[in-house]
């Protein structure tokens, strides 16, 4: 008996793919490993990628450098922009428009995500770039409140809003091109150079300041001692954007603009993250949450807690933070081997349960009074946050496909840093002058620990695997062919995430001799 076709089936049949296709089109690359072929592995240059892994890890530093000098600096730019009988006063105004930069980050997020997801990332990461140096370097030529009055504030208002627009595109997209560029084996070690140069960046401001106030009197530090931090930013800025123009567009976003052009197939909307991805950015901003509120607390906060509630020395609190800072720096490269090795959610997961055990203990030797207690107790949360620090920037661009990557980490990860992250030691410095509980910065912590582990805890295993849509990516053509003769998972994720593709025919693809594939390997 032969078969009976309605009328028009094959019409409809053809179009659902169509619709399927395109649909698939807004997660980037997805096959099983039986459906892979050698051309579509990706082969990267290990030299190419150290570069990458440079250019992107100097734009953190450069951050993290202005972070450094203007915190350490605010008492003398206080006095510089901001006249006024009450030092606490000027220490306020100058912290203002500090935190100024936090609130535009979110929007930075919003107008660089999209704009690296759809013309790449190599371009808005040189944008990003120029603009936070031009921004650093800006501050250094604003004259004082002396000389032009109320106009020297609202510029560095103006600065400052500048630094923080262009940092909300800059830390999203410097994880995305590392991590893009990255093998699938050494994804964890060279992401984890953006956080090396995070501490670097912010050892650099603080060591620069503090020579600056050694050599220089107070009276000439006042009148143009502090532009000088500022001032190097420009040449940093033309070293970083001359690294990153060095650099050609990274395999995975290359790959699927290439096929998304090729197709005229329609690129994800904004509207598209926020109805399709939701769940993986609400477990970023958890991830992020845990992240930062760590950072901020020992980096940021623990100096003022030790020297304002503790009455410690305010010169020995910032030397061991700094001492803690360059013990981490190796540890953080160390620690993205290991994620490599053991995988992200062990990393992460010890990490927070660690924080919910050690937290308050360690609190406690911080607040003994003896030098050595103190430095162990700051090192025991140090080990805790390199776990962090050298495991999130291979963790988070893992979470989302890459047709949106871009997009989604910058929006989730600053609005998170904005919400929690920089609030961080205003808030606990609050509850503790709130409740007179020193162990509040303990709780603070635990708190957020336990979102982190919650969230960890619903976040699959990306170690060794490749991004969620971009094909594998291999050092070598012996990997490749492995890849292609074996029958290893070649995405994270089983099945694209949409339910509504599950209820389209599925794209067979044209099946190819495996002898065919292998031909350019085989003698």
């Amino acid at each position: 008996m032969s078969a009976i076709h309605a009328p028009g089936a094959s019409t409809r049949h053809a179009q659902n793919a169509s619709r399927h296709h395109k649909r698939r089109a807004h997660f980037g690359w997805f096959k099983s490993s039986d459906q892979l072929k050698l051309h579509e592995v990706t082969l990267v240059d290990r030299a190419t990628l150290n570069r990458a892994a440079g250019a992107a890890a100097l734009g953190n530093a450069m951050e993290w450098f202005d972070f450094g000098v203007y915190g350490y600096l605010a008492v003398t730019l206080g006095k510089v922009f901001f006249p006024s009988s009450s030092p606490s006063i000027q220490l306020i105004a100058t912290m203002g428009a500090f935190t100024a930069a936090f609130v535009a980050r979110p929007l930075g997020g919003f107008v660089f995500g999209p704009l690296g997801d759809r013309y790449g990332r190599h371009k808005i990461l040189a944008l990003t770039m120029v603009m936070m140096a031009l921004g650093t370097f800006a501050i250094g030529l604003i004259p004082s409140y002396a000389r032009i009055g109320v106009a020297a504030p609202v510029l560095l208002l103006v600065a400052r809003l500048v630094q923080g627009f262009s940092t909300g595109g800059e830390y999203g997209g410097a994880a995305t091109f590392v991590a893009e560029y990255s093998t699938d084996r050494r994804r964890g070690l060279m992401g984890s150079w953006l956080e090396f140069g995070t501490l670097g960046g912010f050892i650099l401001g603080a060591a620069m300041v503090a020579g600056l106030q050694m050599m220089l009197s107070p009276e000439d530090m006042l009148s143009w001692g502090w532009r000088i931090p500022f001032l190097i930013a420009g040449p940093l800025g033309l070293l970083g954007l001359y690294m990153r123009l060095k650099l050609e567009e990274t395999p995975a976003f290359q790959a699927y603009s290439e096929e998304a052009d090729k197709r005229e197939l329609e690129r994800p909307r904004l509207r598209e993250l926020f109805t399709t991805h939701w769940p993986q950015l609400v477990k970023c901003m958890g991830l992020v949450l845990v992240f930062n509120v760590t950072d901020y607390m020992l980096l940021t906060y623990m100096p003022n807690y030790l020297s304002v509630t503790l009455g410690y020395a305010e010169s020995k609190g910032l030397l061991l933070i700094v001492l803690v800072m360059l013990v981490l720096m190796p540890l953080n490269i160390l620690g993205g081997l290991f994620s490599d090795r053991l995988g992200r959610r062990p990393m992460v997961i010890g990490a927070c349960a660690a924080i919910l055990l050690l937290a308050i203990p360690c609190m406690h030797l911080i607040a003994s009074g003896n030098d050595a207690l103190i430095f162990l107790g700051l090192m025991v949360l140090g080990l805790a946050l390199v776990c962090f620090t050298s495991t999130m920037p291979s963790t988070l661009p893992a979470l989302f496909y890459t047709p949106v990557r871009y997009s989604a980490l910058s929006i989730a990860f600053n609005i998170s840093v904005t919400l929690f992250g920089g609030t961080t030691p205003l808030v606990t410095a609050w509850l503790v002058e709130r409740t007179g509980d020193p162990m509040m910065p303990a709780y603070y912590m635990m708190g957020a620990a336990l979102i982190g582990l919650v969230t960890m805890l619903t976040v699959r295993e990306t170690a060794g695997l490749p991004l969620r849509g971009s094909p594998p990516a291999v050092e070598t053509r012996a990997e490749a062919l492995a890849l292609v003769i074996g029958d290893d998972p070649v995405t994270v994720d089983e099945e694209l995430p949409d339910p509504v593709l599950s209820s389209l025919p599925a794209v067979e693809p044209v099946p190819e001799p495996r002898r065919d594939a292998l031909a350019p390997l085989c003698p």
